[in-house]
């Protein structure tokens, strides 16, 4: 009996799912890290404009699984 080629593995098979109280641990653990660098000083407008677009997509996402 042969194997799939990786690309056609289904990924319910990778027992290595995260549960959404995991994935919403994760989220917040990146808010957390996030948040001191964008309050303090030396963070350049590109980097900053970045860093709040991603802490917003981290936002909505906890968000999505809190609601859901």
């Amino acid at each position: 009996m042969s194997r799939r080629p990786e690309s056609e593995r289904s990924d319910w098979t990778d027992l290595d799912l995260l549960t959404r109280d995991e994935a919403t641990e994760r989220l917040r653990e990146e808010i957390a890290e996030i948040e001191p660098r964008l309050a303090g000083a030396g963070v350049d407008p590109a980097e900053r404009e970045l860093l709040e677009s991603r802490l917003r997509a981290l936002r909505e996402a906890v968000d999505e699984l809190a609601g859901s």
